[in-house]
């Protein structure tokens, strides 16, 4: 049986990204700051803050006593501050790069002994953070965050294309999740997490067999 971790699963899409990785006979590490409400022999959830040295640690020594071996990680966990750039304070800023930036950085670093050659990292990231994309004001935190996570992408893969795992950026527009939510009150996304969830599976099984270091667009939004 396969092992799958998976961060941000407390609701919207990595809540229904351990749905269906359940549904596909997973073993599934969930990562929250919350509780994930989801039970199933098929779940481990770990209380986790991406930004704590102290939680990658302890995840780590569970991975060494208990699956021995990663196949997949998706990154998910994501920080989101819709506010004017003049008015993000310096804190606001570190806040979001935390956990969308070296939070990711750190998590892979700890756990990279337990990938094999053919186990995959995925990055979930934004439309926003793509050279040349439509941007949105009130993201310069989270959009560039994103846009650091994509070049991080792209060099690993050169880093560990010998001996794996293979690493992509998904670059996702709008979902309907909480933090969407919060952030733009009011907005409707296009895409439902259920629907993203899936994308996200069918592509943890067929895209890293012709994907390693891309920057994928998931949008309808065009360039």
């Amino acid at each position: 049986m396969k092992n799958v971790i998976i961060t941000g699963t407390s609701s919207g899409l990595g809540f229904e990204l351990v749905k269906k990785f359940i549904a596909e006979n997973y073993n599934i590490i969930s990562l929250s700051r919350s509780a994930c409400s989801i039970k199933s022999n098929l779940v481990e959830h770990f209380n986790f803050d991406i930004t704590s040295s102290k939680s990658i640690s302890e995840l780590q020594k569970l991975i060494q006593s208990k699956y021995k071996t990663i196949d997949i990680l998706i990154n998910n966990a994501g920080m989101l501050i819709n506010k004017p750039f003049v008015e993000l304070s310096k804190e606001e800023f570190v806040s979001v790069y935390d956990v969308n930036f070296f939070g990711v950085i750190e998590l892979i670093r700890e756990i990279l002994p337990f990938f094999k050659s053919k186990s995959q990292i995925i990055n979930i990231s934004s439309i926003g953070g793509i050279n040349g994309t439509s941007k949105f004001k009130g993201l310069s935190a989270y959009s560039s965050s994103k846009g650091a996570l994509n070049i991080l992408t792209e060099v690993l893969a050169e880093e560990f294309k010998e001996n794996g795992p293979v690493i992509n950026s998904l670059c996702l527009g709008s979902v309907q999740t909480k933090m969407l939510e919060k952030a733009f009150p009011g907005y409707k996304a296009q895409v439902q997490p259920k629907e993203m969830a899936n994308f996200i599976y069918d592509f943890s099984q067929t895209g890293g067999k012709v994907f390693n270091g891309k920057v994928v667009p998931v949008s309808l939004l065009g360039t």
